[in-house]
């Protein structure tokens, strides 16, 4: 390994054993899988880059942590450590927790949309978009046109484009739009981060219009990072300042904590209006719990405030963004095609160039994961056309970026393992042109890109 990249600030005290199986067993488990990444049995798998969801591993003070969980139904001591950290870290006034992330979506999504009302986001993400479309609201996506370019390497290319609010508040009326909603990172983009100023003018903006701003904050520590790595004023700053200037751009933000909180399960909703979360409050005991551990065992709630403080240490987190990094150079060395600038949390394959004889209605990114899990066991997930879903009117939508994504679990694997997956790609790139493309088995009617099974159009 190129010493100019950061070795793990850590040491391993457990291990889990792994087994790569053959050619021929991996051919038969995703046939049996209908060519559907996400279908797979782990058992199956050598390398898993499916997310970064939950996969983290814990550390000492983590699992010291599970053992001295509140498992209390109300008033869970373990409860008030996660608000005290969240208050800390982020600043907001109010904490509700919830299971995992998409369940602060549905909160949300519930408490702000009215029928017909339009939720721009710097770029959908399928779970937030799912939730706010089943409320009776109409995503719009504002971010830069640079972000669905995957071979422009420019900085902070999750920005919004404050023209793109301008031209949909003249359309449909400020009124009708409840909240921003900015994702930082931005996943479908490629990992991509905002810049603190764009935050700043995006809030100023809105406040302006009388309209919310709440953070989609699953991967706020890696943004705070870029922003300290890249954008001028921010070198000394640390990570928790960072992210606390962040975050005071917005009203609220919903998080999974299953990202760069480093647990297994857990999200919140964050809030700085009373009203808002009195009504926040009341329905997540419908739909989680109790306000006081929302879905969460005291023990993961325990886990979860000790992960945040231990992810905004800039040597774990500086890390973090090395080992991504480290596989993107290595294929881009290779001249295989990725998303430029590199992110967060994954490198993306842009199947459109890997395979450009493939119809992207012919599905490259999915054809292009399974193929890697067969030549490798690495398993990689589809961010295009089957990720993006159908218009109400029962089309495809057609993403510009059709992507295969490498998701790099935190302080899980080692620089060999990025090997033998950059080995493997490498090799599948110099095969492509005999790559051919899928067609549905089954098409599942909401987030199909979980459940849905396909077949190669060649049977």
């Amino acid at each position: 390994m190129d010493r100019s990249y950061v070795a793990e600030p850590y040491k391993i005290k457990a291990v889990e054993p792994i087994k790569m199986t053959t050619r021929e067993q991996r051919q038969e488990a995703i046939a049996a899988a209908g060519y559907n990444t996400f279908l797979l049995n782990s058992e199956d798998v050598y390398i898993d880059l499916l997310t970064d969801s939950g996969t983290s591993a814990m550390s000492d003070h983590q699992w010291a942590g599970l053992m001295v969980g509140d498992e209390s139904y109300a008033g869970s001591r373990s409860f008030k450590h996660l608000e005290a950290a969240v208050r800390d870290l982020f600043g907001y006034r109010y904490v509700v927790p919830t299971h995992q992330g998409r369940g602060a979506e549905n909160l949300l999504s519930q408490i702000l949309i009215q029928h017909g009302d339009y939720v721009p986001g710097n770029m959908y993400f399928t779970t937030t978009r799912a939730h706010q479309e089943r409320n009776g609201g109409i995503f719009r996506d504002v971010i830069v046109d640079e972000a669905h370019d995957a071979s422009l390497d420019v900085p902070f290319k999750g920005n919004i484009d404050i023209n793109k609010l301008d031209e949909l508040a003249a359309e449909v009326g400020s009124d009708r739009i409840p909240y921003i909603c900015l994702a930082v990172t931005v996943n479908l983009a490629g990992g991509q981060p905002v810049s603190m100023a764009n935050m700043k003018a995006v809030y100023e903006w809105a406040q302006r219009h009388e309209i919310l701003v709440i953070l989609d904050a699953t991967r706020c520590i890696e943004n705070a990072c870029f922003i300290k790595q890249k954008e001028p004023g921010f070198a000394s700053e640390s990570i928790t300042q960072i992210l606390r200037e962040m975050c005071s751009y917005s009203d609220g933000c919903t998080m999974s904590g299953k990202k760069d909180g480093l647990v297994n399960i857990g999200g919140f909703l964050a809030l700085n209006d009373d009203r808002l979360y009195q009504k926040a409050a009341s329905l997540v005991v419908v739909y989680e719990g109790m306000p006081s551990y929302g879905g969460m065992a005291g023990r993961d709630m325990e886990a979860f405030a000790r992960g945040l403080y231990e992810s905004v240490d800039y040597s774990y987190i500086s890390h973090r963004l090395e080992q991504v990094r480290y596989l993107g150079d290595r294929l881009d060395a290779a001249n295989v095609p990725i998303v430029k600038p590199i992110g967060g949390h994954a490198v993306f394959l842009d199947a459109k160039r890997f395979y450009p004889h493939i119809r992207q209605d012919q599905f490259p990114a999915q054809t292009l994961a399974a193929l890697l899990y067969v030549q490798s066991g690495v398993r990689s997930m589809e961010r295009g056309i089957i990720s993006a879903g159908r218009t109400p009117q029962g089309n495809h939508y057609y993403p510009k970026l059709e992507l295969v994504r490498l998701t790099i679990p935190r302080r899980v694997y080692t620089y060999s393992h990025l090997d033998v997956t950059a080995d493997a790609v490498i090799d599948l790139y110099s095969e492509r042109e005999s790559a051919q493309g899928l067609r549905f088995v089954y098409e599942a009617p909401v987030l199909r890109f979980f459940t849905s099974r396909f077949e190669p159009i060649s049977q």
